[in-house]
């Protein structure tokens, strides 16, 4: 079990220096707050950073209180992040550290979301002495590239 949406929403305020054990924080800035986590999350998503956070459909689909599910690792990431984005709308300045540590934390997992680009020999390649099926085809080149569907950097698609 990862934080919560409600855990990340409070861990940013916390960030940015409005703690809930010392500031009442209302319901309608928790929902702000939520937006703009679900609005980064789903920014992240489409740079290819995937996450396993639920992305709702609407606004008012999100649920405060559901899990992220999201690994360890992305933690200080999202919280030192989304503590970024909520600190200019309630007129607060950021340490540099915790500017320093947002940026190393997104880095991290632009790092481990960074996949090569899979390559396959163009079907124009002329076949090495070694490589050529004379015994079956007539083809002295290789075999055209397959370019299968893909889901993201998660992989091909596969039907079964």
């Amino acid at each position: 079990m990862g934080y919560s949406k409600r855990q990340f929403v409070e861990a940013a305020f916390e960030e940015v220096g409005l703690a809930a054990y010392a500031f009442d924080i209302q319901p309608q800035q928790l929902e702000s707050a939520l937006r703009r986590l679900d609005a980064m999350m789903a920014e992240w998503n489409a740079k290819g950073i995937r996450l396993a956070y639920p992305l709702p459909g609407s606004p008012q689909l999100s649920d405060i209180n559901a899990e992220s599910e999201v690994p360890d690792s992305a933690n200080e990431a999202i919280i030192t992040n989304l503590g970024i984005r909520l600190a200019a709308g309630y007129g607060k300045t950021l340490m540099p550290q915790t500017m320093m540590a947002a940026k190393q934390a997104y880095n991290t997992l632009l790092s481990r979301a960074a996949m090569p680009v899979e390559q396959q020999f163009p079907g124009t390649l002329p076949a090495g002495a070694g490589n050529k099926p004379w015994r079956i085809y007539d083809d002295p080149f290789l075999p055209a590239p397959v370019d299968p569907i893909t889901v993201g950097t998660d992989g091909p698609l596969a039907f079964n």
